[in-house]
C-alpha cells in the first residue's frame, strides 16, 4: 500500500495524473487485431517511427531501423547475398537463409510463407511510415514460428497530389535513385514507388544492385466498406563474399595486409588478407544470388455497424532465387584455402572451383477472415476477434553442380518438374536434385480482452495451427528416388495476460503463452550431410512456455520508460545435428531464454532528445546433447579443428548476443530547418556454433546523422548526411551460425559515408 502511495504522490507531483496520459503513447494494431493503445496492452511492443526509417538512411534493409528495439537482434551484414540477421529473444538466430522464427507482416498482409520463413526485402522501406515491433508470449496468436511479429505500415498518401525525387551517394560506390508519385483522386488514394539501388560493395566480391517497386491503392466501397491494395516488386542480382575463417578475422582485427599469390587450375590469384578480404572460395566459385519477388495484396474491411466488422485479407505471389553456393570443405582451418589444392590429404573433393546452384521458383499465397467484435458485457469493455488462415506454397527447387561459377549440364533445363511442368534434363548426371516441395496452413483462432475492473485489464487467446508439407522428387535425376514423403505437425496454443493500472502514469503486467515452431521445407530437405538425399522426416517442432512480466511508466510528461523481464522453456529445439556439403537438421533437449529489456525515451529542453535500449540475453542448452558438426574422419592434419563432439547444459545458443546497447541524443534547430543525432550502440562476444569453441568479439561503434529541411512555395527540399562508425573500428558485425567450412565471420565496413537529397513538388 505504501509503494502504491508513493507511486501516486510522484505521478501527481510530476503529471498531475491527467486522465488521458496514455494517449504520449502510440496506438497499435499487433497486438490485439485492433487499435489499441500500446501503453495498457500487456505485451512488449514498440514503435519505429517514419523518423528512424528514412532520415538519413540507406533504406536497404530492415536491420537498419530495428535496431533500437529492445529485444530484438538487427545485425548489418555488409552486403545483400543473405537476408538480414533479426532474431527475436534469440528466435531465428540459427537463420541461414530469410528471416526465421518472426512473423512478418505489412499493411496486416503476410510476408511469411506457411512453413515460416519471411522475406522481408520485399518492401520498400521508403513508403513505410512505421513499424510495429512485439515480442514474448502473445506472438503465438500469430502461428506457428512467431516467436515475434514485425508489421511494417506504409504511408498514407497526401490530399493534394505530389511529386518526389530522391537520390544519395555514399561508400564503395553507392547510389540509389527513387520516385514517388502519390496523392488522392476521386477519393482514392495512390502511391507509386521505384527505385535503383547500385553497390560496389565494402568487401570484394560484394557487388550488388536491386530494383523495387512498390504500389498501393486505398480506397472505400461504400460508408462502411474500405479496401487497400498493395503491390510490390523486387528484382536483385549480388555477390556473395562468404564469411572469413578465424585464421582471417584474427589479421583483419589487428589491420595487417600481407598478401599471398598461389595458382589453382592453371590461374594465378591474390588473397589480401586485409578488412575487405573474401575466402578464395567465393572467387573461384563465383558465389552469387539472383532473386526476383513480386507479391499482390489485398485488405478488404467491412463495418457491419459501430461494434462488428469483418476484414478479408488475401494476397498472391511468386518468388525465383537462384542462388550459386561454394562448396564445403574440411581443410578451411588451414590458414589459406588455397592450401588445399597442395596439401597431401587433400583430393579433387576440395577444387575450391567446385559448387552447387540452388534454384527456387515458388508460388505461395495467404487468406485470412476475421470478425472483430467490440461492446460492453456488464458494464464492462470488451473486445474480441476470431478469425480463420489459410496459406499455400509450393516450390518447385533444383540442386545442380557448378564449376568456376557454372553450371554443369545446364543446357538440358527444358525437361519437366515432378508435377509436369516445365524444368531440366541432366544428361551429365549433374542435377543432384528435381522436385517439388509443398507446404500449406489451416489456422483457427481467438483473441480478445475485458476491462476486469476500472484498473485491470484481462487479454487472452486460443489458435489451432496446422502445417502439412509434401516432398516429391524426379527419379530421373541422381537422387531423385529419395525425395519423397510428407510430414504434419499440429498444435492448440493459448496464450493469457493482464494488466494493473497502478496509476494513470504506470502499469504492471504479466502474460504466459505457449509456442510452437515447426521446421521449415529446407530445414526438412536433407537426412545426410555428405549426399542430397532426403527429406529428413523425423524432425519434430519445438514447443515452448514463455513467460513475461513487464512495468511501463510515464515518469514525467517528457520521459517514458519500458521494462520487461521473460523467461522461455524450449523443447526439442531444432537445432544443426550435422554438416558437410549439405546440412541436417535435428532437434536437441531443452533451451532456455531469460532476459531483461530496457528502453527509455525522453524529450528534454532546448529541443534535444534522449533515447536509450539495453537488452540482457542469456539463450542456453539445458541438457546435453551429441553433435556432428563438420565432423572430420580419419587422422586430423595440423591446422585443422574437428568440431565433432558434445554439446554441454549451459553453452549458449550461437548468434545471440549477452548484452546489446543502444543510445541516441538527438537536437533541432526549427529556425534553420535543421536537426541532428549522435547514435551509439555495443554487443558483448557471440558464440558461431552450439560448441562455443569460438566467437566473435564484442564491439562498440558510433554514427552520425543531420540533415536540412526547407519549404519554397510549392517545394519541399530535405539535404542530409550520415557518417557510420565515426572512429574507424574494425569489428565483426554478423555471424554465419553452424558454417560448416568455419567461414563464420562476417567483418564490417569501417568508416564510411551517405550523402543525399529530396525534392518534393506539391500540385495545390
Amino acid at each position: 500500500m505504501k509503494i502504491r502511495l508513493l507511486i501516486l504522490a510522484l505521478c501527481t507531483s510530476t503529471l498531475a495524473c491527467a486522465d488521458d496520459i496514455k494517449q504520449l503513447a502510440p496506438t497499435v494494431v499487433t497486438a490485439t487485431r485492433v487499435e489499441a493503445n500500446s501503453f495498457d496492452l500487456p505485451v512488449s511492443i514498440d514503435v519505429v517511427g517514419k523518423e528512424s526509417i528514412q532520415d538519413a538512411q540507406l533504406g536497404m534493409t530492415l536491420s537498419e531501423s530495428l535496431i533500437r528495439v529492445p529485444g530484438l537482434t538487427a545485425q548489418n551484414r555488409t552486403q545483400l547475398a543473405q537476408d538480414p540477421q533479426i532474431s527475436s529473444r534469440g528466435y531465428g538466430a540459427r537463420s541461414a537463409f530469410g528471416v526465421r522464427g518472426i512473423r512478418v507482416y505489412v499493411d496486416g498482409i503476410s510476408l511469411t510463407t506457411p512453413d515460416g520463413i519471411s522475406q522481408p526485402g520485399n518492401i520498400d522501406l521508403e513508403t513505410v511510415k512505421s513499424i510495429e515491433v512485439m515480442r514474448g508470449p502473445f506472438s503465438t496468436m500469430y502461428g506457428s514460428s512467431s516467436g515475434g511479429v514485425i508489421q511494417l505500415i506504409t504511408e498514407d498518401s497526401p490530399k493534394d497530389p505530389e511529386i518526389k525525387f530522391g537520390f544519395l551517394a555514399g561508400s564503395y560506390g553507392t547510389t540509389k535513385e527513387s520516385t514517388r508519385f502519390s496523392g488522392t483522386a476521386n477519393n482514392i488514394q495512390y502511391l507509386f514507388d521505384v527505385s535503383r539501388f547500385d553497390t560496389d560493395g565494402y568487401r570484394q566480391h560484394s557487388s550488388a544492385w536491386k530494383n523495387q517497386a512498390t504500389g498501393k491503392l486505398k480506397f472505400n466501397l461504400d460508408n462502411g466498406t474500405k479496401a487497400t491494395v498493395l503491390f510490390d516488386y523486387a528484382d536483385s542480382k549480388a555477390q556473395d563474399p562468404l564469411g572469413l575463417a578465424r585464421s582471417e578475422v584474427n589479421d583483419i582485427l589487428k589491420r595487417t595486409t600481407a598478401s599471398t599469390y598461389y595458382t589453382i587450375t592453371n590461374k594465378t590469384y591474390s588473397a589480401f588478407r586485409n578488412p575487405t578480404a573474401v575466402p578464395d572460395a567465393a572467387l573461384l566459385a563465383n558465389t552469387r544470388v539472383s532473386r526476383t519477388n513480386t507479391q499482390v495484396g489485398l485488405n478488404l474491411e467491412h463495418a457491419i455497424n459501430e461494434s462488428n466488422k469483418l476484414s478479408l485479407i488475401a494476397s498472391i505471389g511468386t518468388r525465383d532465387n537462384l542462388q550459386y553456393l561454394a562448396i564445403p570443405i574440411s581443410c578451411i582451418g588451414l590458414q589459406l584455402e588455397s592450401t588445399c589444392a597442395t596439401n597431401s590429404l587433400a583430393t579433387s573433393t576440395y577444387d575450391l572451383t567446385k559448387g552447387r546452384a540452388s534454384s527456387i521458383s515458388r508460388d505461395f499465397w495467404n487468406s485470412e477472415l476475421n470478425w472483430a467484435n467490440s461492446g460492453e458485457i456488464f458494464q464492462k469493455k470488451y473486445s474480441l476477434v476470431t478469425g480463420l488462415n489459410f496459406g499455400s506454397m509450393e516450390d518447385k527447387r533444383k540442386d545442380i553442380n557448378t564449376s568456376n561459377g557454372e553450371m554443369l549440364g545446364s543446357e538440358g533445363w527444358n525437361s519437366k518438374y515432378p508435377d509436369g511442368t516445365t524444368g531440366g534434363t541432366d544428361p551429365l548426371g549433374n542435377i543432384n536434385r528435381n522436385e517439388v516441395d509443398k507446404a500449406y496452413n489451416f489456422d483457427q483462432y481467438i483473441q480478445g480482452q475485458v476491462a476486469a475492473s476500472n484498473n485491470v485489464d484481462l487479454h487472452g487467446g486460443l489458435r489451432h495451427s496446422k502445417v502439412n508439407m509434401k516432398f516429391v522428387g524426379d527419379p530421373t535425376v541422381a537422387y531423385g528416388t529419395n525425395i519423397n514423403g510428407s510430414a504434419k505437425f499440429e498444435k492448440t496454443t493459448s496464450a493469457i495476460g493482464g494488466t494493473w493500472k497502478a496509476t494513470p502514469a504506470t502499469n504492471l503486467y504479466a502474460n504466459y503463452g505457449q509456442g510452437f515452431e515447426t521446421p521449415t521445407l529446407i530445414e526438412m530437405a536433407y537426412n545426410s550431410a555428405s549426399l542430397p538425399t532426403g527429406p529428413n522426416l523425423t524432425l519434430k517442432p519445438s514447443t515452448s512456455d514463455n513467460y513475461e512480466v513487464g512495468f511501463k511508466s510515464f515518469l514525467t510528461n517528457n520521459t517514458k520508460l519500458n521494462v520487461a523481464i521473460f523467461k522461455v522453456d524450449t523443447k526439442q529445439e531444432i537445432i544443426i545435428s550435422s554438416n558437410s556439403t549439405y546440412t541436417v537438421y535435428g532437434n536437441s533437449a531443452k533451451t532456455k531464454r531469460e532476459g531483461l529489456e530496457l528502453s527509455v525515451d525522453s524529450t528534454l529542453s532546448n529541443n534535444f532528445g534522449l533515447y536509450g535500449a539495453y537488452t540482457y540475453l542469456d539463450a542456453s542448452f539445458t541438457q546435453n546433447y551429441t553433435s556432428s558438426i563438420r565432423k572430420i574422419t580419419g587422422s586430423i592434419p595440423s591446422g585443422w579443428q574437428n568440431l565433432d563432439g558434445t554439446v554441454n547444459a549451459g553453452n549458449k545458443i550461437p548468434g545471440t548476443y549477452k548484452h546489446q546497447i543502444y543510445g541516441e541524443l538527438s537536437w533541432r534547430y526549427p529556425q534553420l530547418g535543421f536537426k541532428t543525432a549522435l547514435e551509439a550502440r555495443g554487443n558483448s562476444k557471440v558464440y558461431i556454433n552450439d560448441l562455443n569453441s569460438d566467437a566473435a568479439p564484442g564491439y562498440a561503434i558510433a554514427n552520425i546523422r543531420a540533415g536540412f529541411e526547407q519549404n519554397y512555395s510549392n517545394w519541399k527540399l530535405n539535404e542530409y548526411t550520415r557518417i557510420e562508425n565515426i572512429f574507424d573500428k574494425d569489428y565483426i558485425g554478423s555471424v554465419r551460425v553452424n558454417d560448416s567450412s568455419q567461414r563464420n565471420f562476417e567483418p564490417s565496413a569501417g568508416r564510411n559515408y551517405l550523402l543525399g537529397f529530396s525534392a518534393t513538388y506539391q500540385f495545390k
